[in-house]
């Protein structure tokens, strides 16, 4: 893709412990447009957290890299959003001043005290969550905190969104609701998002492509699927729809059949 917004370039990345080094990613290529959804899928150990950490600039690739809107992605920076599957808020702050904290860190020298709290509030109204400003973390439930971890995290007006499996924890109710909200946002927003998942629903439902990785060691992208299904959508009305079936079974295949055999061992 010719000016990706978004592009990750020949990236190997290699661990070393006790002189032994371990190869957990070959040749990762992939081009990501501006308001793309991306979701990465794969077995435990293939190496998708990885990616994404390359990516959020917590990791830097042993050869290749990564490249967002013309600049180089070498060190983490306000640009990318990282919301894991743990929110990850403080306890010892409200949910208010959990944004407030990353809010006042990007824009205390750009906007007013005044402008500031403005776009906290929003942000919370975003994602549902004014009615508990005022709340500890330990006040409410695991599927608000995740709320309030993505509102942070939109409130740093990020380039891209990562998503390290941010509905894992969650119960199926809760998580249905946020996946919504999470479709709700990024259709209002137009934001690039690139999640991991393990969920084949989930990709489907959510995604404009699912990068499929194969088992590591040395795991690299096996397939890429585009997603051709018409927004805002239902996942009632998609349950029956012909073409996500034939895309959820596409995924399936590649991760029980094509990847079978490198993840259980041979029958004697």
């Amino acid at each position: 893709m010719e000016n990706a917004y978004l592009k990750i370039s020949r990236v190997d990345m290699s661990f070393t412990r006790a002189g032994i080094t371990n190869e957990v990613l070959k040749d990762i290529n992939l081009d990501i447009a501006q308001g793309q959804y991306i979701s990465l899928i794969g077995h435990s150990g293939c190496g998708k957290s990885t990616v994404l950490n390359i990516v959020a600039g917590l990791l830097n690739a042993t050869s290749g890299g990564v490249i967002l809107d013309g600049r180089e992605v070498n060190s983490p920076g306000p640009d990318r959003a990282l919301v894991f599957q743990n929110h990850s808020l403080l306890p010892w702050l409200t949910v208010y001043e959990n944004v407030e904290l990353a809010v006042d860190k990007i824009f205390r020298n750009s906007k007013t005290k005044a402008e500031r709290k403005d776009w906290i509030l929003k942000n919370l109204e975003m994602v549902h969550m004014s009615h508990a400003l005022h709340r500890l973390p330990a006040e409410i439930s695991g599927g608000m905190k995740q709320r309030v971890g993505i509102a942070r995290a939109l409130a740093m007006e990020p380039k891209v969104l990562l998503l390290d499996e941010p509905f894992g924890a969650l119960d199926a109710l809760t998580r249905a609701h946020l996946q919504d909200e999470v479709m709700r946002i990024q259709a209002e927003l137009r934001s690039t998002v690139v999640m991991i998942t393990h969920d084949v629903d989930e990709a489907v439902l959510l995604s404009d492509r699912i990068v499929m990785m194969t088992n590591g060691p040395s795991a690299t992208i096996g397939q890429i699927l585009d997603i051709d299904l018409p927004r805002p959508r239902n996942r009632i009305a998609l349950a029956d729809d012909p073409q996500y079936n034939r895309y959820r079974h596409a995924v399936l295949s590649f991760l029980h059949e094509k990847q079978k055999k490198s993840v259980l061992p041979e029958a004697a």
